[in-house]
C-alpha cells in the first residue's frame, strides 16, 4: 500500500471490520496516513468486553491509538512511527448530498462511507482510499467514484500457487525406483532426475511405467526416504495423499500439520485416528472447531444450556468418532474409545475456550480451520507447550466467515508462512473418499 509517485502520501480510511480482523493494522500502511471515522470508535466500543478474538482486537487497537495520541489528538493526527505516516480520528462531517439522496436509511457503513467522501472533497490533491473487508461497502464506495480496497496484508498471493506438500515425478529410471525398495530405502537428490531440492517434509510420488514409490524428504536431509502405507486405530489410507497425511500425523517429530481438501477427503478422520493411535504419547487428545454458523442464527438463538448450544457445532467431530467406533466393532478398542471420552482423555471443546490455556503434551486437532483469521491461528499455535502436536484441517474454498476468503483465511496464511520449517508438514488432499455421490457433488455442484 505505497504512495507511489504522488506528491503526498495516500490517505486510507479504515472500516471497523479491518480493525477487528487485525488490531496491528496501523503499522502496515508504510508512509501513508490513516483516518479513523468516529463511527468506527463507536462500533469498537461495543466490542470492548468479551473473550472472543474480535473483542481482543478491539481492545488492542484502542490501547494502541490511546498510546499514540497522548493527552490530545490534534487535527493533523498523531505520528505512528518515524517510518510511518499519521493517524487521526474524524469527527462529525456534513452528509454528502448524493449519499442522502440515494441511500434510504442511516447505518454505520453509510456514515463511514460519508466520512471517506467528505475527506476526498476536503483534500482533493491527494488520493483517499476506503479500506474495508465488506464487499458490499466497497461496491457502494466505487459507485460514488471513491477508490475502495480490501485489507490484503495477510492475504496469500494466489491460491493456485499455494504449497500442496506433494509432487509427482514421472518417467524415472526403473533402477531408481528399485533403489527405494532396498533395505535403506534412501535415495539422494543428485540421483533423481529433475529434483535439485525439496522442502522439508515434502512428499513425492515417483513413477516409471508400472513401478512406483512414495517418498518424503525428512527435515533438511539431502535425500528422499520411502514411505510404507500406514494405518491408525483401524483406519487405513486409501490413496497416496492419505498415505502422506497419515505418515506426517503419526510422526512425533513433526509438531504442526495442516491438511486441506474438499469434503470427504478424509482430513478429520485421519487426524482423529492418528491421535487415537498415538494416545500413549500424549496426555490428552483435544478436538475443536470454530463456532461459525451456516445461517444467520447464532448460539443465542439455540435452546438449552451452553453444552446444548454447542452440540450442533461439534456434531461433525462426533460423527467421525462414530465412524472409527464402527471400524472397531464391539471389541477392546471400541471400549477403549468410550473410556477415553468418559475420562476426558479425549475431549471435544469449542475454540472459544482455548485462549489463555497452555497445552502440554496434547494432540490438538482443529477442524474447519479455514474459518479462522490469521490472528486466531497464531493464538492457537502459541498455546502449544512442550510435547504438544497441533493439526489444523479445512477446505480453503469453503469459507463461512463473512470477512474471510480463500486467500485471507488463517489456514492459507499458516501454510504460506510455515512452508520450509522442519517441524511442519502440509498435505493437500484432492480426492474424496466418502462416497461416489459425495465426490460427484463436490466436483459438479
Amino acid at each position: 500500500m505505497l504512495s507511489g509517485g504522488n506528491a503526498r502520501p495516500k490517505l486510507f480510511v479504515l472500516d471497523t471490520n479491518v480493525i477487528l480482523h487485525d488490531s496491528s493494522c496501523l503499522k502496515y500502511f508504510e508512509e501513508n496516513d490513516l483516518a479513523v471515522p468516529i463511527t468506527v470508535l463507536e462500533e469498537l466500543d461495543q466490542f470492548k468486553k468479551g473473550n472472543g478474538e474480535i473483542h481482543h482486537h478491539a481492545r488492542e487497537f484502542l490501547r494502541a491509538l490511546d498510546e499514540l495520541t497522548d493527552d490530545v489528538l490534534c487535527d493533523s493526527g498523531a505520528r505512528i512511527s518515524p517510518e510511518h505516516g499519521s493517524v487521526r480520528v474524524i469527527l462529525g462531517t456534513e452528509t454528502d448530498p448524493r449519499l442522502k439522496a440515494l441511500l434510504l436509511h442511516d447505518s454505520a457503513d453509510h456514515r463511514i462511507l460519508n466520512t471517506a467522501l467528505w475527506l476526498k472533497q476536503q483534500e482533493p490533491e491527494r488520493q483517499v482510499i476506503l479500506i474495508t473487508k465488506d464487499t458490499n461497502l466497497r461496491m457502494k464506495a466505487k459507485s460514488f467514484g471513491l477508490p475502495a480496497q480490501d485489507y490484503t496484508t495477510d492475504k496469500a498471493e494466489s491460491v493456485d500457487r499455494l504449497y500442496t506438500g506433494k509432487r509427482v515425478l514421472t518417467n524415472l529410471p526403473s533402477t531408481l525406483i528399485d533403489r527405494f525398495y532396498d533395505d535403506a530405502g534412501h535415495v539422494e537428490f543428485a540421483a533423481i532426475p529433475g529434483l535439485e531440492t525439496a522442502t522439508p517434509n515434502e512428499n513425492f510420488v515417483l513413477k516409471n511405467g508400472s513401478k512406483s514409490a512414495l517418498a518424503t524428504c525428512h527435515g533438511a536431509n539431502q535425500y528422499l526416504s520411502r514411505i510404507n502405507k500406514p494405518s491408525a486405530f483401524g483406519i487405513s489410507a486409501r490413496n497416496s495423499e492419505q498415505v502422506f497425511a497419515l505418515t506426517a500425523l503419526l510422526d512425533d517429530s513433526i509438531q504442526l500439520v495442516t491438511l486441506t481438501g474438499k469434503a470427504g477427503s478424509g482430513k478429520t478422520i485421519l487426524a482423529l485416528a492418528a491421535g487415537l493411535e498415538c494416545r500413549r504419547n500424549y496426555r490428552q487428545i483435544l478436538l475443536s472447531r470454530p463456532t461459525v454458523p451456516l445461517s444467520n442464527k447464532d448460539l443465542g438463538f439455540l435452546p438449552g444450556d451452553i453444552n446444548a448450544k454447542l452440540d450442533p457445532y461439534m456434531q461433525p467431530l462426533f460423527d467421525n468418532l462414530s465412524v472409527i467406533r464402527q471400524e472397531q466393532g464391539n471389541g477392546e478398542r471400541g471400549d477403549k474409545l468410550q473410556d477415553l471420552l468418559d475420562s476426558q482423555k479425549l475431549e471435544i471443546t469449542p475454540l472459544a475456550y482455548i485462549r489463555g490455556r497452555s497445552l502440554q503434551k496434547v494432540f490438538f486437532i482443529v477442524d474447519e480451520a479455514q474459518n479462522l483469521t490469521p490472528h486466531e491461528v497464531k493464538t492457537i499455535i502459541t498455546r502449544a507447550g512442550e510435547g504438544t502436536k497441533i493439526i489444523l484441517t479445512g477446505d480453503i474454498r469453503q469459507i463461512d466467515h463473512p470477512y474471510l476468503d480463500s486467500r485471507s483465511n488463517g489456514l492459507t496464511y499458516l501454510i504460506n508462512r510455515m512452508k520450509g520449517q522442519s517441524l511442519y508438514a502440509h498435505i493437500a488432499l484432492e480426492k474424496s473418499e466418502r462416497s461416489v455421490l459425495a465426490e460427484l457433488a463436490s466436483d459438479l455442484l
